[in-house]
């Protein structure tokens, strides 16, 4: 479970996010990082019973940096308001398809699937889409899969991705930039001992998608 106190930090920090406020604080942020740690072996070790290829990962593998990379952003905020968790097969450097769960003091979220992947794994995607579609339709399209999470992420090409005609039965997914979904956590769940529970259910009902992906990106 997360610690209100942990969400007190990330809910102060968006408001104070400056190096000065976060050296005063940094003794917070530390309980805060402990407990984002502990939960996040306790999620590894329980999703690995559902996914061999997780078998050796470790939270160190799967935790993203509070602190951003503002060289090239035109926001300078040092520091991000939410913390990351990737459980995916080789961590957070991978390429390949996972689940995350971000963490924020008021809009938490799960999420499965590959976000913005790289041109040639975006191309492998699509040509597993197009030639294995009803299979790709039978996972999205399931009654579970649709109850929890609904709709892929619309995050899209404007026109047909070169190769692909038009009147494609596929289509509407072989534009897409990124597959993935994702669901909405509630502050009351994130703070209470069934967290796990939820995620583990969550992570069940995305593993065909995620298997579906990486058989492609392999």
């Amino acid at each position: 479970m997360i610690q209100k106190e942990t969400l007190l930090f990330l809910k102060d920090l968006k408001k104070n996010n400056d190096r000065a406020w976060f050296d005063k604080n940094r003794s917070r942020y530390r309980e805060s990082v402990e407990n984002i740690q502990e939960f996040a072996g306790d999620l590894i070790n329980t999703l690995k019973i559902h996914n061999k290829h997780l078998s050796t990962l470790t939270y160190k593998e799967c935790l993203f940096r509070i602190f951003r990379d503002v060289r090239f952003s035109p926001n300078k905020d040092p520091y991000k308001s939410h913390f990351g968790i990737v459980v995916s097969e080789g961590g957070r450097k991978s390429p390949l398809a996972g689940f995350y769960i971000q963490i924020d003091a008021t809009s938490s979220f799960l999420a499965a699937g590959c976000w913005m992947p790289q041109g040639p794994i975006l191309k492998n995607i699509r040509q597993e889409i197009d030639y294995n579609y009803k299979d790709f339709l039978k996972i999205i399209k399931g009654k579970k899969f649709e109850d929890t999470f609904g709709e892929l992420v619309d995050e899209r090409l404007k026109t047909s991705p070169k190769g692909y005609d038009t009147d494609n039965p596929a289509i509407e997914y072989l534009r897409l930039t990124s597959v993935m979904v994702t669901r909405n956590v509630t502050q009351s769940i994130l703070t209470s001992k069934g967290l796990i529970k939820e995620c583990e259910n969550s992570y069940k009902t995305a593993l065909p998608l995620i298997n579906f992906l990486n058989e492609a990106i392999r």
